[in-house]
């Protein structure tokens, strides 16, 4: 028997039908009197009936001369129709079919006696009696044996579907253990086969013979044993070590999972960083559920893999669990949590809302709760971050303690922090001059080196996994969680290098958003294939709103010691970009972090919130930029307008010295004039004419790069 997928359904695929639905006892609902009556209301009431109309039309039928053979004719005719023929058509024992039979001859043979005599007299009050009594007990018995021959029946066609579904799975354990003794020399006895609930496949174990053989034998030839059962392209068989040695179990799909596209789930309910968050689709389509209390994760996918929209399903996870805070790192201009920030930042009318979509309600928070989008801003996290880990180790002894665990108890008032880090190559595998980016790369590996305990674990994303993009061994010694999404890979090179003993065909694996995943934790699972879902920006939208309400707040002991570098997350200065149409300013490192402008505080909420402002000078800071970004392409020949700080017999204003600086601690990625502006304390306009002189005098490189055009030192030049 070889599994034909293009047949439905498959020949190889087991099909686990259910027994038969349990029926109604077969005397109810069948009509009549007496006897239905009585196997519905039980047998006193059932004679009751009987007796009572009985007696009732035999006072009737005296009352008005009704001929005394009427009711023996209703009562053979009753007998012949539903005492013999219904039950023959229900398919009741011959106990049932006399019993109903003899309830309606007796019952039309008493009330004929009944008519052509007296029916108020003591005799036929009596006889009446005694026969509502023997209806009552024909009735019962007659039920009741009719119930165990209905529970025979069901036992018996059970006992016939589990001897074809025997037959079938002995078919299929025949077939393959045959099939794995062919194709890898291995005498397997295949035991147990149950088909997955989706109808995508099922699962077979073995028992290894007592040769020495070992599982992974089986393993090494499991694109062999696929090629042999002919399976459709792209079903990986999947083979793992038993429940105990000497066992090995294969997961055989026989439909490509990986080929559909499943969207997130739209029940977005709450989930804990404690007992698991999904992360995608098992071939036999179920989730994939992730424990990151203790793990860090790195996810590795070349462009086009889907990269991106798994991060979306894993941020979205994050915001579902109601002791989980998330902080993103995300070098490109923070790229990757601006979707998480956009409907927040819609409420407090600082974006105009997405066309086609209702507008954010008030009150709704960050999906995200913090986002850096340069490496000074990033900096500035990493270290908050470090020093919430040694406030939490200081103030949570006593809790600890009284737990009676290593581990900081996570929970909605004490939340894990999760800190994301979008193409963490940049800073992981910076070279020694771009300082602050190596800064931040060392300050992450600290973290994953440090934190385990105190609840703070990192999620990295990268290209590729040689050391040139992760910079060394740690990040991955330190991510027993690995997700390689393997479409777009020429060689399977990512799924090798984060899972080096793993043997799975990633070549079928060639959807988008499809690669291995696996945990290598205690509590985690043999690296196997899977399908990431499908997420859209109005997916984003959706989780950001409805999970509001219950995503929760830090502490106030790591607030305390995050200060004003966590308070000010949002304020204008900081996180402005996100709504001044621009990019993030090249904030230095070394800057303390300032108030931004006046605004309300919500209860429960370390967010400081600005609206909108139309003040004149921020207009025209905004109409400059635009007009620099399509015109200024080059600095205008000629010598530059005197400004009116300039003093006689000097090069500049006194502020020049102090912008030089700057620009030049800031490297090879060089200052916007606006951001120079802001650290000098001066208009755009001016500094801008002060910077175009300086270059035409070679004190500073101008790099014309459209609107994040910026000037350069020439020592990075």
């Amino acid at each position: 028997m070889t599994p034909n997928p293009a047949s439905e359904p498959a020949p190889g695929r087991v099909s686990l039908a259910k027994s038969p639905a349990r029926r109604k006892p077969p005397t109810a609902g069948r009509g009549g009197p007496p006897l239905d009556w009585a196997a519905t209301h039980g047998p006193v009431s059932g004679a009751l009936s009987a007796t009572t109309g009985a007696g009732a039309i035999a006072l009737l039928g005296a009352a008005t001369g009704m001929p005394a053979g009427w009711p023996l004719l209703v009562g053979a005719a009753g007998a012949l129709g539903h005492g013999i023929a219904h039950s023959l058509m229900r398919r009741m024992t011959a106990r049932t079919l006399a019993t109903r039979a003899a309830s309606w001859l007796l019952a039309g043979g008493w009330t004929s006696w009944a008519i052509a005599t007296d029916p108020l007299s003591w005799t036929a009050v009596g006889t009446l009696a005694a026969l509502g009594v023997g209806i009552g007990a024909a009735a019962t018995n007659a039920a009741v044996h009719e119930e165990v021959a209905e529970e025979e029946r069901l036992s018996a066609q059970a006992r016939e579907v589990e001897r074809e579904l025997s037959a079938e799975r002995r078919a299929v354990a025949a077939e393959w253990s045959d099939r794995i003794a062919r194709v890898t020399g291995v005498q397997a006895r295949v035991f147990a086969v149950e088909s997955w609930a989706s109808g995508a496949g099922f699962s077979l174990a073995a028992e290894l013979p007592g040769d020495g053989a070992t599982w992974d034998r089986i393993r090494a030839r499991a694109r062999a044993l696929a090629a042999d059962a002919r399976l459709p392209r792209g079903c990986v068989v999947h083979v793992e070590e038993g429940d105990v040695q000497g066992r090995v179990v294969l997961d055989v799909p026989t439909r490509n999972v990986m080929a559909d596209t499943v969207a997130y789930p739209s029940d977005y309910g709450p989930l804990s960083v404690l007992t698991g968050i999904p992360w995608g689709l098992l071939p036999h389509s179920e989730p994939v559920t992730l424990h990151l209390r203790e793990a860090c994760a790195l996810i590795l996918g070349p462009p086009g893999s889907g990269k991106s929209t798994f991060l979306d399903a894993v941020l979205a996870g994050f915001a579902r669990c109601t002791d989980v805070l998330t902080f993103v790192i995300d070098l490109k201009q923070g790229a990757v949590g601006m979707p998480w920030a956009r409907p927040y930042l819609e409420a407090e009318g600082l974006l105009p809302p997405v066309p086609g979509y209702p507008a954010a309600p008030q009150g709704v928070r960050p999906g995200v709760d913090w986002i850096a989008g340069t490496t000074g801003e990033a900096i500035v996290m990493l270290q908050t971050v470090l020093a919430i880990n040694k406030a939490r180790q200081a103030a949570y002894q006593q809790l600890m303690a009284q737990a009676n665990t290593t581990l900081l108890p996570v929970s909605p008032r004490l939340p894990q922090i999760m800190v994301v880090v979008d193409e963490g190559a940049e800073a992981l595998s910076a070279g020694p001059r771009d300082k602050e980016r190596r800064q931040v790369g060392e300050l992450i590996r600290e973290g994953m080196r440090t934190t385990r305990a105190m609840g703070i674990r990192f999620v990295l994303t990268a290209v590729d996994g040689n050391l040139s993009a992760i910079g060394d061994t740690q990040v991955r010694k330190f991510s027993p969680v690995g997700v390689a999404l393997t479409s777009g890979e020429s060689a399977g090179n990512n799924a090798g290098k984060l899972f080096p003993g793993a043997r799975i065909d990633t070549g079928q694996l060639n959807e988008a958003g499809a690669g291995v995943i696996g945990n290598a934790r205690r509590e985690g699972f043999a690296p196997t294939p899977f399908k990431g879902w499908h997420t859209t920006p109005g997916m984003v939208r959706d989780v950001v709103i409805a999970t509001s309400n219950r995503r929760p707040t830090l502490d106030d002991v790591s607030v305390r010691a995050a200060g004003d570098a966590y308070t000010q997350r949002w304020s204008s200065q900081r996180a402005g970009w996100m709504w001044n149409d621009g990019p993030a300013p090249a904030t230095s490192a070394d800057e303390e972090p300032k108030n931004g402008a006046p605004g309300e505080r919500r209860p429960g909420l370390n967010l400081t919130y600005k609206r909108r402002e139309d003040e004149a000078d921020a207009a025209v800071a905004r109409l400059m930029d635009a007009i620099d970004s399509q015109y200024g392409t080059t600095p205008e020949p000629g010598p530059s307008p005197a400004t009116p700080e300039t003093a006689p017999g000097h090069e500049g204003p006194e502020w020049l010295p102090d912008a030089l600086a700057a620009i030049k601690d800031a490297g090879s990625a060089g200052m916007k004039p606006g951001a120079v502006a802001d650290r000098v304390g001066r208009s755009r306009q001016a500094v801008r004419e002060v910077l175009k002189a300086a270059a035409e005098r070679g004190e500073l490189v101008y790099r014309d790069n459209g609107p994040r055009s910026v000037y350069i030192h020439p020592d990075h030049a």
